[in-house]
């Protein structure tokens, strides 16, 4: 399973949110380049990066500075970028794809905009990614401000006709708060997409990273972790060694 430490940013700063409100936000460093060459010394391999500001529409200098952000953090070496937050164009994913991104994710679009959605996954390919985040099962778009009359079900069901085979899936009541994972709703959500999901919201403990890891590749994917990492709730080695299955086979 692959395991992508977060990078969450507003600003050029690294930051979390509880269940995605932006009131609710801790900062944790200035320096989002050095954060992820951290990462990557102590073995990522990947790294989930978020522009928040590009989500909530924040202005042009906050934009900037992440897009700077995401730039040097694609420059580190031995790391792979996920990237996403307010990708609602083909700009946009150009955008992020020069600055080196490896996946690029797409969220409110495939509510919203099913036509544009469409045909990022036909000109990107495996590029793009399915970004689907919920609430009691509702579907929750535009940084998770707005509800939808949608299950996430049934927007899951619809991914591979719109060309996606990628899916992060977020269960927003456990985002950032560290709860513990719902292994067997990432279960439901990889049997209805029909290919495997990466897992996203409530990571608490090594333990949580190990019961999704041993869920299996062809369902669970990968894991993100943010704010546990910055909390010293596990290092981000013991979170690589329990993603790996390592620790069972010492």
């Amino acid at each position: 399973m692959i395991l992508f430490p977060a990078i969450d940013l507003i600003a050029g700063n690294v930051v979390r949110l509880k269940r995605g409100v932006r009131a609710h936000m801790d900062v944790y460093a200035n320096d989002p380049v050095a954060v992820a060459r951290d990462f990557a010394s102590r073995g990522a391999t990947w790294i989930h990066v978020v522009d928040l500001s590009a989500t909530f529409e924040e202005d042009e200098d906050a934009r900037a500075a992440n897009l700077a952000a995401i730039r040097g953090i694609c420059q580190v070496p031995g790391v792979m970028v996920d990237a996403g937050g307010g990708v609602r164009d083909l700009a946009a994913i150009e955008r992020l794809a020069n600055a080196g991104a490896r996946r690029i994710a797409i969220g409110t679009a495939l509510v919203r905009d099913a036509e544009f959605a469409r045909a990022a996954a036909r000109e990107f390919g495996d590029l793009v990614v399915a970004d689907v985040a919920a609430r009691d099962g509702q579907v929750r778009v535009n940084g998770w401000r707005e509800g939808e009359d949608l299950r996430a079900d049934d927007l899951v069901a619809r991914l591979t006709d719109l060309g996606y085979r990628h899916l992060v899936f977020t269960d927003i009541a456990r985002d950032g708060m560290q709860t513990g994972v719902d292994v067997e709703a990432y279960r439901t959500i990889a049997r209805v997409a029909g290919f495997p999901v990466v897992a996203s919201g409530g990571i608490a403990t090594l333990d949580d990273v190990r019961a999704l890891a041993a869920v299996g590749a062809d369902v669970i994917e990968g894991a993100i972790t943010g704010r546990a990492l910055y909390e010293g709730a596990f290092s981000l080695e013991d979170a690589l060694s329990a993603a790996a299955g390592e620790e069972q086979a010492c």
